[in-house]
């Protein structure tokens, strides 16, 4: 068995460098660390960080493929997030302009939890503490 200490990161592959580095910025609250464009590859490479941890990488190539993500596909299902307050943040995330899915409560946790996607329609969660 492996032994894995934790998480590295997540590696995101977007259709519009610039709607989604502000979304994930401006909208998501993530730090920029780094950020690079590899001519070669015509791409960019943001590194970014939430509460000081570096946990996304968001990319951009010329023509990527579509992914289908609804109804639910194989693979990757959603990324979540933990919040204090899902109220409170699907609010915050109306008043940007980002639609929501109705705030519901997880049948097992009782924890409640709710749903949105970024740009490109990746399913992105957030779960009350």
């Amino acid at each position: 068995m492996l032994k894995l200490n934790k998480i590295h990161h997540i590696a995101i592959i977007c259709s519009d460098y610039e709607r989604s580095k502000a979304f994930y910025t401006n909208v998501l609250g993530f730090e920029i660390i780094k950020e690079t464009y590899r001519l070669e590859r015509q791409s960019y490479k943001l590194d970014l960080a939430l509460a000081g941890t570096y946990m996304i990488e968001l990319f951009t190539f010329p023509t990527p493929p579509a992914r289908p993500s609804r109804p639910e596909a194989q693979g990757l299902r959603h990324l979540a997030f933990e919040v204090d307050d899902v109220q409170a943040e699907a609010q915050k995330l109306k008043q940007l302009g980002v639609a929501v899915e109705e705030v519901r409560v997880d049948e097992i946790t009782k924890k409640k939890f709710t749903f949105f996607t970024d740009p490109d329609g990746l399913p992105l969660e957030i779960y009350e503490r």
